[in-house]
């Protein structure tokens, strides 16, 4: 019964770590974006991804990555309200 509760309890906790991720379309391939840099990245589903329209990505400010990151872009981002350019940090 001991076991059975450690893995409930697990599985709640690898949960929580993944909620702030969601999968969205970038750059024309689904992957998984986060909220947070610390946050755990759960694996996407296939997903046909939109053409992105033509357009130019606006420029990079020069700032420095979030902590636990190491570089940051624009890239062309597709979620349930729409496309755009987001600043999409590794």
């Amino acid at each position: 019964m001991r076991w059975l509760s450690i893995g409930l309890a697990l599985l709640l906790i690898a949960s929580k770590a993944n909620a702030a991720c969601t999968c969205r379309c970038v750059d024309g391939q689904v992957q998984p974006i986060c909220d947070r840099a610390g946050d755990l990245p759960r694996p996407c589903p296939p997903t046909l991804c939109p053409l992105p329209a033509p357009s130019v990505a606006p420029l990079n400010r020069p700032t420095l990555p979030p902590l636990g990151t190491s570089q940051c872009r624009q890239a062309h981002v597709c979620g349930p309200s729409g496309c755009g350019w987001q600043e999409v940090c590794r």
